[in-house]
């Protein structure tokens, strides 16, 4: 089954949306020629660093501000500024994590089913309520209280049309409300999973606790995906998002284009 589009009109049923399903799909969101814009960007950057990962199935760029630091300004459209205005109503969030991935064509690469539970920060704390914690690629992952991951709402840009033959993601509708789930009781949840088709220039928005995967490309079209996620809250003293960047907001951040 595939998902169909939501409207956001209204930030009542942005809010509803996310709150109820853990999921919603906003198109048309960046225009062709701001997405052509990115990807020219995307693919000018010096590849060189430890966080490009580059494979037969799959190309990746973690902490991608800070190795493509131009995207940020081509990314804050006053579109985009009007949907994280409508997503944090009270308070304009920061950015807290930017990754880029690229599924080729006839990747054979998949995800499993899993919910993103783990966040980058600057340091390692013995902190009330958080842990475990991990480290490799010289980052500092915790897994932090519920409120923390339940502040977070990620932002899937889709810079190619995105349907099930070229890897879209699936998500199991509501999962977000359980926690996190252990890994063995997936399998319940997964047959009331959908598939979230998303067109060029499309938003797809999720909460992190929405079990969700990726199946294999049978496609000739890439699917490339900016993976930006971002949170009003605040950690507490002496621990800091790794990737943290402030959105200054614009009078345009009022009202959509």
């Amino acid at each position: 089954m595939t998902i169909s589009t939501v409207s956001f009109s209204t930030e009542t049923a942005t809010a509803a949306h996310l709150r109820t399903d853990g999921y919603a799909i906003l198109p048309n969101v960046f225009s062709p020629e701001e997405t052509a814009g990115l990807l020219r960007t995307i693919e000018s950057a010096e590849a060189s660093s430890p966080n490009f990962r580059r494979s037969q199935d799959v190309f990746a760029i973690r902490n991608l501000l800070s190795e493509v630091p131009q995207l940020w300004a081509q990314l804050l459209t006053p579109r985009l500024r009007a949907v994280l205005t409508e997503l944090f109503p009270e308070q304009m969030p920061h950015l807290v994590k930017a990754i880029y991935f690229d599924k080729p064509a006839g990747s054979n690469w998949l995800v499993a089913w899993h919910q993103d539970v783990m966040v980058a920060v600057d340091r390692r704390l013995d902190l009330p309520g958080y842990g475990p914690w991990s480290g490799k690629n010289g980052e500092t992952a915790v897994l932090p209280p519920r409120g923390i991951l339940e502040s977070i709402v990620t932002l899937r840009l889709h810079l190619d049309d995105c349907d099930a033959t070229n890897g879209a993601l699936r998500v199991v509708p509501g999962s977000h409300r359980h926690g996190v789930i252990p890994n063995e009781q997936h399998p319940d949840f997964t047959p009331q999973a959908v598939t979230c088709a998303v067109p060029a220039g499309g938003l797809m928005l999720m909460q992190p606790l929405t079990l969700h995967a990726s199946q294999r490309s049978t496609s000739t079209r890439s699917r490339r995906v900016i993976h930006l996620e971002f949170s009003a809250a605040e950690l507490p003293a002496g621990l800091q998002w790794q990737e943290r960047r402030e959105v200054i907001c614009h009078p345009e951040c009022s009202a959509a284009e």
